[in-house]
């Protein structure tokens, strides 16, 4: 199971489970789910990748896209031009990569 998900604070109005819940369906993606990850602050992000060892990319929500850039292996050119990250890939090796799109 690959898990994806968006981290943020009060993250009550998002649509982006039900959204990618509904996206992984349509394309037969039944090895995936979409979960939401409420950090009261940035510094939480390693103990949520320890404990979710299928995690394989995060969207990113205020206040975190400038606050996570210390746990970033790499940045990619996206996220280096805007200064900020909204996604991050999370690879099987354990490096995190920083993307804006």
């Amino acid at each position: 199971m690959r898990v994806f998900g968006l981290i943020g604070r009060s993250l009550s109005h998002s649509f982006s489970q039900a959204y990618f819940t509904r996206k992984f369906a349509r394309l037969g993606l039944d090895d995936c789910r979409y979960e939401l990850f409420e950090l009261a602050s940035a510094h939480e992000l390693p103990a949520l990748l320890a404990r979710q060892p299928h995690l394989a990319g995060l969207n990113v929500t205020i206040p975190y896209k400038e606050q996570i850039w210390p746990y970033l292996t790499e940045v990619a050119p996206s996220a280096a031009r805007v200064g900020a990250v909204n996604v991050l890939e999370v690879r099987a090796d354990g490096r995190l990569i920083g993307h804006n799109t």
